[in-house]
């Protein structure tokens, strides 16, 4: 995604979670996949990766924001802003000002760039916190 090839994203992950299918790291891997498909404005199988990744581990937050971004992009409001709640009971100092700091020192990849912007405008849709 950092280098701008979001779409080639969940081929890799796939051919991963075959090689070790017992990965201990699959709710992440699930979350990474959900990430691309925000990324490339595929909000409907972001949520369903998403949904996978919080199944796989509760106690990870980060695949509820992204999940809450998701659900906002198709207009599901109150799922997004759900989803929001469960992430902050985890992480309550989250805030998008430092996932866009995060992520937009990682890459300056126009793409990748374009994609961050489809996540942080869920975010906010979802009710996130700004900083």
């Amino acid at each position: 995604m950092f280098i701008g090839c979001a779409e080639e994203t969940e081929a890799h992950i796939l051919e991963a979670q075959h090689l070790s299918p017992r990965d201990t790291w699959n709710y992440a891997w699930m979350a990474i996949t959900g990430l691309a498909n925000l990324h490339l404005g595929r909000y409907q199988q972001a949520v369903e990766a998403l949904r996978l990744s919080v199944e796989a581990n509760r106690n990870y937050p980060v695949p509820n924001f992204l999940l809450a971004a998701a659900l906002s992009q198709l207009g599901r409001q109150e799922e997004a802003r759900s989803a929001v709640r469960a992430g902050l009971a985890l992480n309550p100092t989250f805030a998008i000002s430092r996932v866009r700091a995060a992520w937009a020192t990682s890459s300056d990849n126009p793409t990748h760039m374009v994609g961050l912007e489809r996540v942080i405008e869920g975010l906010r849709k979802a009710g996130a916190p700004e900083g």
